[in-house]
C-alpha cells in the first residue's frame, strides 16, 4: 500500500500540487486521471522519487520515502517496477535481453536462473517464442508487453504505469489493460496507472483519483463514476456526445408522478383480445 499525505509541490514559487491525500491499495488497479497540466504526472514523479515534495509524506507500507536515507531508497526502488509511456526498450538488445536487464543489474541470480526468470515473465505476457526478436521487429502492442515483462522481472511490490496505452489502437489497449489488471491481482501488487484513456478508466478503474488544477477533485471507482455529480469530473470524463449518452443511459429512469403520463418506454402495451 502507498499512502500520500498532505502532499504539496511547487516550482519557482508556483504551486502545482496542493494538499493531495490518497491511499493506493495493493491488489487493485489505482488510476490517476486529469487533463494535461493538471498535475497528475507531477504527482506520479513525486511518488516514485523523481521529484521531492515541497511538503508532505509518501508512505510505502508505512515507510516515508521522502525522509528515508539514500541507501534505504535504493533498496526500496528494487521493489518497484516501471512501465514507461514509450515502452523504452533497448533497440540493440533482443526481447529476452531487455527483460533480463533489471535482473542483470539488481539480482543475485546466476545466469541460468536469470534466463529462466526472463522466459517465465515473457510467457506470462503471452510472448513465448519472441525471445530472440529485436524491438524493431515486433508491433507496438508487443513492445508494451515486453515492457510489462521487464517491469515484473524482479517480482516488484509496487508497479507504476505511465500512459501504458499511449499510441496503441483500442483493441490492443484493452489487451494491455487486462494484462496489467490480471498481473496486479495475481501478485497482489500496488499498481498505480497514470492515464487519460477513458476505456481504461471505465474498464479497470477499481480506484480512481481525479486531479484538477493541482487539487484532489474526486475519488471513487469505475462504478461510482457513472453516477458522480461532480461537475468538473463529468465535464472531463464525459466530454464527448457518445460518453454523455452512455452516462445518461446508465442512470435509472425516474418513475412518473401520480397523474402524469408515463414516458413512452414506460407505458404498458395494450393486450389484444382474440
Amino acid at each position: 500500500m502507498i499512502e500520500v499525505q498532505h502532499l504539496y509541490k511547487s516550482f519557482d514559487g508556483r504551486d502545482v500540487l496542493m494538499d493531495i491525500n490518497m491511499v493506493f491499495r495493493d491488489g487493485q488497479t489505482n488510476l490517476i486521471i486529469g487533463q494535461s497540466g493538471s498535475g497528475k504526472t507531477v504527482l506520479m514523479k513525486n511518488i516514485v522519487g523523481l521529484f521531492t515534495p515541497t511538503r508532505g509524506k509518501v508512505l510505502y507500507d508505512g515507510r516515508d520515502f521522502v525522509t528515508m536515507a539514500k541507501k534505504e531508497r535504493v533498496m526500496l526502488r528494487r521493489e518497484m517496477g516501471m512501465i514507461f509511456q514509450s515502452a523504452a526498450l533497448f533497440d540493440s538488445m533482443t526481447v529476452l535481453e531487455n527483460v533480463m536487464f533489471p535482473l542483470d543489474m539488481f539480482s543475485d541470480m546466476n545466469e541460468a536462473d536469470r534466463i529462466r526468470r526472463a522466459r517465465f515473465c515473457l510467457e506470462r505476457v503471452n510472448l513465448k517464442g519472441a525471445e530472440e526478436k529485436m524491438p524493431g521487429e515486433i508491433s507496438g502492442g508487443m513492445q508494451k508487453r515486453v515492457a510489462i515483462a521487464r517491469a515484473i522481472a524482479l517480482n516488484p511490490k509496487y508497479l507504476f504505469c505511465d500512459e501504458p496505452n499511449s499510441g496503441l489502437d483500442p483493441k490492443t489497449s484493452l489487451v494491455i489493460d487486462d494484462l496489467i489488471s490480471s498481473i496486479t491481482h495475481e501478485y497482489g501488487m500496488t499498481t498505480i496507472i497514470n492515464t487519460h484513456d477513458m476505456n481504461s478508466v471505465l474498464g479497470i478503474g477499481e480506484s480512481i483519483l481525479y486531479i484538477c488544477d493541482g487539487h484532489k477533485e474526486w475519488e471513487g471507482s469505475k462504478d461510482e463514476i457513472m453516477t458522480a455529480t461532480n461537475e468538473k469530473l463529468n465535464s472531463f470524463i464525459f466530454a464527448s456526445d457518445l460518453l454523455r449518452k452512455v452516462k445518461e443511459e446508465s442512470l435509472p429512469q425516474p418513475l412518473p408522478r401520480r397523474g402524469e403520463t408515463p414516458a413512452p418506454e414506460l407505458r404498458e402495451e395494450p393486450t389484444q383480445e382474440n
